[in-house]
């Protein structure tokens, strides 16, 4: 946010002017490619406070913009405060309206809204976040990170001590999750009816099978009669409306939703 007000509630560390010269300072710096994150959804941020951050992203030219709505944790302090009356519980009318004020807006200034959360200028996509997106294989290096190989997930272990004392014992100090054809399926949904890349029926069929491709077209089906999905060719990608429902479409897609 870059409301003061905003940040202290969030019990964020900056101010709204350090966020603003930090973006400013790192452009000067000769980085030409950044991205900010906002939240919104969160009982403080009023419909014109939220425009105003959104036109200040856009006026800041910060290529890259990642948007979540809030969500409360469960066993957190703001969970615990909404219980006890002491905060606003989240209202989810508004969470939808905000989200289409940001569509609205940063697709106007030549966003592209090519993952739920995620927008950016043409070619300034996060590569890396993108390649979790795709089902593309990527490295994990140092504590708490993780990685895939296309059919197997690890994740290092995250106390720092821990990791580096298992380094020097020549050991690999992770967990290995082998994922099933089922797993891999469901991820697949999950991530790709995400982006703006969608659902490609073509590699449910060659990574999957017959039966796979069969059983999602018929489920596609569906949610295309209800304005939700649209299929061009081998492509089945999100609607505007059923952007609203991301979550809740792919798990009705997911493989123990459908006759395998």
């Amino acid at each position: 946010s870059f409301f003061e007000e905003d940040l202290t509630w969030m019990n964020r560390a900056h101010t709204a002017i350090e966020a603003e010269s930090c973006i400013k300072r790192s452009q000067d710096a000769g980085f030409e490619n950044l991205s900010i994150d906002l939240i919104y959804g969160y009982p403080l941020l009023t419909d014109q406070k939220w425009l105003a951050n959104i036109h200040k992203a856009i006026e800041l030219k910060t290529p890259h913009i990642s948007a979540y709505s809030l969500t409360v944790e469960p066993r957190t302090v703001l969970a615990n405060a909404i219980k006890k009356g002491k905060q606003l519980a989240l209202n989810d009318e508004q969470s939808v309206a905000q989200f289409l004020t940001l569509n609205q807006h940063l697709t106007a200034a030549g966003f592209e809204h090519y993952e739920i959360s995620n927008y950016s200028l043409p070619g300034c996509y996060a590569i890396h976040n993108t390649n979790y997106w795709r089902g593309i294989p990527y490295l994990g290096i140092g504590p708490s990170a993780h990685g895939f190989d296309g059919n197997t997930r690890y994740l290092n272990i995250a106390n720092n001590a821990k990791y580096l004392a298992a380094l020097t014992k020549n050991k690999l100090p992770e967990t290995i999750e082998e994922l099933s054809v089922t797993d891999q399926f469901n991820e697949y949904i999950m991530t790709a009816l995400r982006t703006q890349w969608g659902i490609d029926l073509d590699k449910i069929a060659s990574n999957f099978g017959k039966t796979y491709t069969e059983q999602t077209q018929l489920q596609v089906a569906k949610f295309i009669a209800d304005k939700k999905l649209m299929q061009t060719k081998n492509i089945v990608t999100l609607t505007q409306q059923g952007k609203l429902f991301a979550d809740g479409i792919a798990s009705e897609l997911f493989s123990e939703n459908i006759e395998i």
